[in-house]
């Protein structure tokens, strides 16, 4: 590969997809621990208990939102 090569534009829009892949990856992998360690206490059945299942979609929400908000504070 030539040098000149490793700064086109695709190359440079290919690594930065892959960059925003794995921050999407590395978010989904921590908002999963820290939920699971909030919302599930027991052992889990084959299906979530109702108190479970909000815990679960209020912390995914929470967390979200939260990333958002920091995103936009570094952007400024």
């Amino acid at each position: 590969m030539d040098p000149s090569s490793m700064n086109s534009p695709e190359l440079q829009n290919l690594l930065a997809q892959e960059k925003q892949k794995a921050m999407i990856s590395e978010m989904i992998s921590k908002l999963t621990s820290a939920c699971w360690d909030k919302c599930i206490t027991g052992s889990p059945g084959s299906k979530f208990s109702s108190s479970e299942a909000n815990c679960l979609t209020n912390c995914a929400q929470r967390y979200m939102d939260m990333s958002l908000i920091i995103m936009k504070r570094l952007q400024q």
